[in-house]
């Protein structure tokens, strides 16, 4: 139940936008530490006061809450473990990014793990880049809770001790940047004391000061930048690859690597941070349960320090990380393009870029292997800058199977390149997809090669959409998505792959995490769709199907229209088209029934029918050319030709019982004569006046 909290969590803060807190909270205390600004969490809501169940927050996410305080900065932030559950509030930390009150932010729970935040009560950053930069203030009575007043510091009243004091009392490493109003002035009052740190001091306050200046002149308010806290890869065949660790308040702790869901770009964003180049490969290692860090990898995306990003936590799966430590690829779309910089002493980086005489396509391969990419599509001079790294380089003489750039041969090194010849590369993406289980190759669970691993895709939590799984349809060319679901399986070590990275362009490499899980994606892609077919049928004419000719119906008169398709896919729907109307109908039973309840002019035209499974995908049928006719003529047709026919049949039936009875002797010339006469209806009187004359 942990792990599921803490997944819904990781996925919630990546959709969600990061803010201050900017409404005025009444019912939120630090209680049980050693000033008001530090100890558990405590909000009241609905006249009840509880303390906040620890819910992965991070230090960005108490300094929401300092600052509501008026405690200055965020120091720490931990969890209390209780020997049993009690009532408590849950609170997720993106609730309180997004700007929402606490209050509003709480719900009804029940924990044993109690937040526990600590804030700087006398010292605070401003208008920083994070939490470790930004103008300095100084809160010189914090024993006042009801009437904190910060203000500013002169330039002239601060040194280079007193700064190592205040970076390690906010928890930040060794103070790098130290500038007058370098982040502002800012609207405290500037009359300050001039404080005489020794550096080893644990706050600024408890360093001895001079008298209070009572102003400092324009632009020499104090500006902090301290150091981030250190970040390492241990246990690795270099120092470009292992455990990911992270020091905190001197403590250091492995990042947890289960549910932390970090990417190929996050990892990308960390190795450039130790300066080691590209990232290679990501996964989990499995360990004993021990204190760790959950690092939101949107977090660090964001371009937020992970120490700000960094949430205490307990973890048996610890986060491993390779970065190639000897090349990197610079300012390409992606982890496999860019500019080509070599590092030859990886023990001590020093980067430079290398000349396109220098390197050919069997360089060109090792490098693009050596980063865990596809085989080179680009080999181009400046196709992504000159870079500003020196461009003094060996000529690399690589067979094409050497496992790293640096077990090539070289030749001496060249000085100098000329301007527009640097070495940009692109590589392919190293991926392969396939759908496996289903009733074709476009139906099944969706399967994932990276990194010479084939594994399928997580599908409880991934949020997929029609949208974006068509993404895999379009690279399989099986049209587009018609359904994405998950299907129980077996535990087993899958990829989970953020859906929204893969429809926005970035290469799938970039946006998978190593995971597990007994959930897999399982899609159907739509193919080539069978074409509908369409037909009519009217009290009149019966059932007829898509004629050229047409097809003609009564004014006033009943007819249908039907359209159905080879079962193929479950559901969609059936759209009947003319150039003046459509209709629409769920498909039943693979088929749909269009009524006509009384034919009119308007509704001659040529109709289709078009099947649709998805937004994308649908299907048209032939055309069906209908006629609205006016009854009239046909009524006297109708008419008139029964009588015609009735009267033929009479004659004949005549005929035939006259020669029945004449039959046996032969009739007179004058007799024949009668007969043709009465057959034609001419008197006899008449046929002898005629003779006469």
């Amino acid at each position: 139940m942990e792990h599921l909290l803490l997944l819904l969590l990781l996925l919630s803060a990546g959709l969600q936008a990061e803010g201050e807190l900017t409404s005025t909270e009444t019912g939120v205390q630090l209680v049980g530490g050693e000033s008001r600004c530090a100890g558990d969490l405590e909000v009241e809501h609905q006249g009840e006061w509880r303390p906040v169940g620890s819910f992965l927050w991070t230090l960005k996410d108490a300094a929401v809450v300092c600052r509501e305080l008026d405690c200055g900065s965020a120091v720490s932030v931990g969890r209390r473990v209780e020997s049993s559950e009690r009532s408590a509030w849950r609170i997720r930390p993106y609730c309180v990014q997004s700007g929402s009150a606490l209050r509003e932010c709480a719900a009804s729970d029940s924990s044993q793990h109690i937040l526990n935040l600590t804030c700087s009560d006398s010292v605070r950053l401003l208008g920083g880049t994070g939490l470790c930069s930004g103008r300095l203030e100084v809160n010189s009575d914090p024993s006042n809770p009801s009437n904190p007043s910060w203000s500013s510091v002169c330039e002239a009243d601060f040194d280079q001790q007193d700064a190592q004091v205040v970076c390690r009392q906010l928890g930040c490493g060794a103070p790098s940047v130290l500038q007058g109003a370098l982040y502002g002035e800012g609207e405290a009052p500037m009359g300050t004391k001039e404080f005489q740190c020794g550096g080893h001091e644990s706050a600024l306050l408890d360093c001895s000061s001079a008298s209070e200046r009572n102003t400092c002149s324009p632009g020499t308010a104090v500006s902090l930048t301290c150091s981030e806290t250190g970040v390492q890869l241990v246990g690795g065949e270099s120092r470009c690859a292992g455990d990911l660790e992270l020091e905190h308040q001197g403590e250091w702790r492995p990042v947890e690597g289960f549910h932390s869901l970090w990417t190929m770009k996050t990892a990308g964003v960390l190795c450039r941070e130790l300066d080691c180049g590209s990232a290679v490969s990501l996964g989990e290692r499995k360990s004993s349960k021990r204190p760790v860090w959950v690092i939101r990898s949107n977090c660090v995306q964001s371009g937020s320090a992970l120490r700000e990003c960094a949430a205490p936590s307990s973890s048996d799966y610890i986060l491993t990380l390779t970065c190639s430590d000897s090349v990197r690829l610079l300012g390409g779309t992606g982890l496999c393009s860019g500019r080509l910089e070599v590092n030859s002493n990886p023990s001590n980086p020093s980067w430079s870029s290398v000349c396109e005489a220098d390197f050919d396509q069997q360089d060109a391969q090792v490098v693009c292997r050596q980063l865990g990419c596809g085989a080179p599509s680009v080999l181009q001079g400046a196709l992504y800058g000159e870079g500003e790294a020196p461009m003094g380089t060996k000529e690399f003489q690589c067979g094409g199977h050497e496992s790293a750039l640096l077990d090539c041969s070289s030749a001496s090194e060249r000085n100098t390149c000329s301007p527009g010849t640097a070495v940009s590369l692109t590589c392919s993406e190293p991926r392969e997809v396939r759908l496996v289980g289903g009733e074709s190759r476009c139906a099944g669970d969706l399967e994932v090669e990276l990194q010479g691993e084939w594994r399928p895709v997580e599908g409880f939590h991934s949020l997929w959409t029609l949208k974006a799984a068509g993404v895999f349809c379009r690279e399989l060319d099986c049209g587009s998505a018609v359904s994405v679901g998950e299907r129980k399986s077996s535990w087993r070590p899958v990829w989970w792959i953020i859906s929204d990275c893969v429809q926005f362009g970035s290469a799938l490499r970039e946006c998978t995490a190593s995971y597990s899980s007994d959930y897999i994606l399982n899609l159907t892609c739509s193919d080539l769709l069978f074409q509908p077919n369409i037909s009519v049928s009217s009290s009149m004419y019966g059932v007829s199907g898509a004629q050229q000719q047409g097809f003609q119906v009564f004014r006033g008169s009943t007819f249908s229209i039907s359209c159905s398709i080879q079962p193929q896919y479950t559901g969609g729907s059936f759209l009947l088209s003319s150039s003046t109307h459509n209709y629409t109908q769920p498909a039943v039973n693979h088929s749909a029934h269009f009524l006509f309840p009384a034919a009119e002019p308007a509704h001659q035209g040529n109709y289709s029918c078009v099947y649709h499974v998805s937004q994308d995908s649908s299907s048209e049928s032939r055309l069906l050319s209908v006629t609205v006719t006016d009854p009239e003529p046909f009524i006297i047709r109708a008419v008139v030709l029964p009588l015609t026919l009735l009267l033929v049949l009479l004659v004949t039936i005549g005929l035939y019982f006259y020669c029945k009875a004449t039959r046996g002797r032969r009739p007179s010339r004058k007799e024949d004569i009668e007969l043709y006469y009465d057959y034609l209806g001419v008197p006899a009187e008449e046929e002898g006046a005629q003779g006469a004359e």
